[in-house]
């Protein structure tokens, strides 16, 4: 049996609750890459009574939602390249993001926001060109139903307020053609410094129980995920060693566990493992029976800073995994 992850339900919803009243507006659910690993589709069913929009990578991934019988506002962050991924987006009632003339023109008669640059220097219209891209849009006949940014450091008060005012610009000129555009600025870290919240606040990471860094949770956020697996074998202890490149001692006891780097996570270590993780497996330190259950992982965050890197690329990285979900 394969290591398989279950998903807290009433998690996520309190994390939602948590971070809305904080902004004290209503939430943008951020549901991209599978939801960061916690499933889209199911997820965006078990929360859909407590957003405003859901916000997903690709036309696709919208796509996804929809067959599964979610009805709510869709916003796809990425622009799209292909007049035929537009149409696709228009046939299942997504909203699409504009962020270039080309854009617009692709997505000719659909609904969209405007996505201006900032400062993240991703995507989006140079604020400078605010005025162009409503008179391209009205040319268009895109109807604009709300405009954003992105920061790229919310820890940066300088940044943001740099960000802010510059964003501001852009919705007045938004607005001044589209007076009901909603706007939103703020993300998970956003919304921890304090950000201007506007009309809507686009949270990701916090909906699954973590600040980004380098923030600490001061909400009391609950991470929704956990990791098990099984005991695949356990026997007497032959030699010295265990696993990839462990070092060369004498064990008591040593059990393996079927988890390993095939299944999302680092092949350098961590779970608890003596050595490197093997694709499929990797051995541990103690006496189990072969057939017990495991939690591997409960904390993204702590198995993310063994390793250098943040509980987005875990959580992600784990997208891959059997789902199960809990109340």
């Amino acid at each position: 049996m394969r290591p398989y992850s279950v998903i807290s339900v009433s998690a996520v919803r309190r994390n939602l609750s948590l971070l809305s009243r904080a902004a004290s507006v209503p939430v943008i659910a951020v549901v991209k890459d599978d939801a960061y690993g916690h499933g889209a589709e199911v997820l965006a069913q078990h929360i859909a009574d407590m957003v405003c929009l859901f916000a997903v990578s690709s036309v696709e991934e919208g796509v996804r939602l929809r067959v599964a019988g979610i009805r709510e506002g869709v916003l796809v962050l990425t622009p799209v390249l292909r007049r035929e991924e537009a149409l696709r987006a228009k046939w299942y009632r997504l909203t699409v993001t504009v962020a270039s003339a080309e854009g617009v023109a692709l997505c000719a008669g659909l609904s969209a926001h405007i996505a201006f640059n900032t400062g993240m220097n991703r995507f989006g219209f140079a604020p400078q060109e605010a005025a162009r891209a409503c008179r391209l849009c009205r040319a268009h006949k895109v109807r604009v139903e709300g405009v954003y940014s992105h920061l790229y450091d919310a820890s940066d008060a300088s940044a943001v307020r740099a960000q802010t005012q510059a964003f501001m610009e852009c919705c007045a000129a938004v607005r001044a053609d589209f007076p009901s555009a909603m706007r939103h600025l703020c993300a998970t870290g956003g919304i921890l410094a304090g950000g201007a919240p506007l009309d809507a606040v686009r949270p990701g990471l916090g909906l699954y129980g973590y600040a980004p860094p380098p923030f600490s949770d001061t909400l009391g956020l609950t991470p929704a995920l956990r990791v098990y697996a099984h005991v695949l074998h356990a026997a007497p202890v032959y030699g010295k060693g265990a696993g990839y490149g462990a070092a060369q001692k004498r064990y008591a006891a040593l059990h393996t566990l079927g988890a390993g780097y095939g299944d999302g996570f680092f092949r350098a270590g961590g779970l608890g493992a003596v050595g490197a993780l093997c694709m499929d497996a990797c051995v541990r330190e103690g006496a189990l029976p072969a057939g017990r259950r495991v939690c591997v992982l409960d904390d993204a965050a702590a198995y993310a800073k063994e390793h250098g890197t943040t509980a987005y690329e875990v959580l992600t990285m784990l997208r891959g995994l059997r789902k199960y979900y809990a109340g």
